[in-house]
């Protein structure tokens, strides 16, 4: 095994110990990462390198004080602080080191496939607005068409059918020709009740190549069946093979491809934010801990995937993403209002029949009176969304006047498009994600 294939190891080695997902939407340093680059940390594993000796710098005669005095020690390095079992300034005992951290990086599709592994989900996304039509398998059949494309395979086994249905034993039918005082209109009305697709023109060419002495062989029809055995046509065949198939235009089949439309899987993910002054930092930290994942995730399940960010204490207004995880601001809060601009905004810019839509909202369940009832909850009723959410941060359990949340999920019960999260803690992150795109996979 060459030095190489030992960077490999060690770098596949540094990968199986980078940090759990979970523990890392949890617990880990979200703010590391771009919306397109997860860094998750892993503790570094020391690679094999060259280090020259410390002893190797120089030769006799080479020491920075030039060529050394008679009786100075030749080739050995002087001690440096820190040298040796410790000083008394204090040196770190082993073990006592923070640890290095290096990062494995994922992109959003990976860290979505990641997450569903973890959390047992498979959202499928849905393409809504048909961007290409492709041609697919030769899977449909038409009447007409190029020559190129005729089923001849089909044609055959239409002709064959016919043959095999159009078939009789020509013998028998001789036979029956030879039963004395039969003619050819008996033998004719005697093979239709009998079931013998024989036309009354091949019987008379038949009766007139027979000689006189033959038209009384048998003296009734049972005396002929007793002797003459019928043969079935398939085993004819089977013996005599086909001369020819009796191929006719109507069975003529011609093979074109299946149209697929392409469409396009777009997402837009309305993100709100409650940035009024009961927003404290332990409650806007894990809204943030709550929403960054799910960017990540939804960024990595669709083609294209946009992102409004709208930030609201009594007001609502539109915030960058830079600005909107990391936002404080005070007031009074009114959770209608993000929620109107969030409607003008998707009417005016993503339209539903183009776009699948998700409108996530957090905050600490607080709102003004009666808000929820009057405005938020129809509101949520009036905007067509794939998933509307609300995840409520409250560290301490809810206040006296929390109750937004549970307005929320007590009016929409069990609804498949409306999912309440609750988040207390770090520990609860994971959970509320679940809940939330578990509702949006059983949709």
């Amino acid at each position: 095994m060459g030095l190489r294939d030992d960077l490999d190891r060690f770098r596949e080695v540094g990968e199986a110990k980078r940090q759990d997902l979970s523990e890392f939407i949890q617990y880990g340093d979200l703010g590391n990462s771009r919306p397109d680059e997860v860094k998750i940390p892993i503790k570094i594993v020391d690679l094999p390198s060259f280090v020259y000796d410390d002893r190797d710098k120089g030769g006799v005669g080479q020491g920075q004080g030039g060529t050394p005095d008679v009786g100075d020690p030749v080739g050995q390095p002087e001690p440096q602080p820190g040298d040796g079992d410790g000083d008394e300034d204090g040196d770190d005992d082993p073990g006592e080191e923070g640890a290095e951290h290096e990062y494995y990086e994922m992109d959003p599709e990976e860290f979505a496939e990641e997450l569903d592994e973890e959390l047992g989900l498979d959202l499928d996304p849905k393409g809504k607005k048909v961007i290409e039509e492709k041609e697919g398998d030769f899977t449909d059949i038409t009447r007409s068409g190029p020559a190129s494309t005729l089923d001849f395979e089909r044609l055959f086994k239409e002709g064959l059918k016919r043959k095999l249905a159009m078939d009789f034993d020509e013998e028998y039918i001789r036979e029956a020709l030879r039963v004395d005082g039969w003619g050819p209109s008996t033998v004719f009305e005697w093979a239709r009740d009998n079931h013998i697709p024989v036309s009354r023109a091949w019987i008379d060419d038949a009766y007139e190549s027979l000689s006189d002495d033959e038209t009384d062989r048998w003296d009734s029809i049972e005396e002929m069946k007793e002797n003459v055995d019928r043969e079935a046509t398939a085993a004819r065949i089977r013996r005599e093979g086909v001369d020819e198939i009796p191929f006719r235009r109507e069975d003529e089949r011609y093979r074109y491809p299946e149209i697929i439309e392409e469409r396009e899987k777009n997402v837009v993910v309305v993100n709100i934010r409650d940035v009024s002054g009961s927003m404290r930092q332990s409650k806007r930290e894990l809204v943030e801990r709550t929403f960054t994942p799910l960017d990540w995730y939804l960024t990595g399940k669709y083609d294209n995937a946009e992102f409004v960010y709208i930030a609201h204490d009594a007001d609502a207004w539109e915030v960058e993403r830079d600005e909107f995880f990391g936002i404080r601001s005070g007031g009074g809060t009114r959770i209608s209002s993000a929620y109107e601009l969030a409607a003008e905004i998707l009417e005016a810019e993503y339209p539903w029949s183009d776009w699948n839509r998700y409108v996530f909202a957090a905050g600490d369940s607080e709102n003004s009176s009666n808000d929820t009832e009057e405005k938020v909850i129809p509101m949520m009723e009036e905007i067509p969304a794939n998933l509307h959410a609300y995840v409520e941060t409250q560290p301490s359990g809810n206040a006296i006047n929390a109750t937004h949340a549970e307005e929320v999920q007590h009016h929409f019960g069990d609804s498949s498009n409306v999912a309440v999260a609750y988040v207390q803690s770090p520990e609860d992150v994971v959970d509320a994600i679940y809940t939330i795109l578990s509702t949006e996979d059983e949709s």
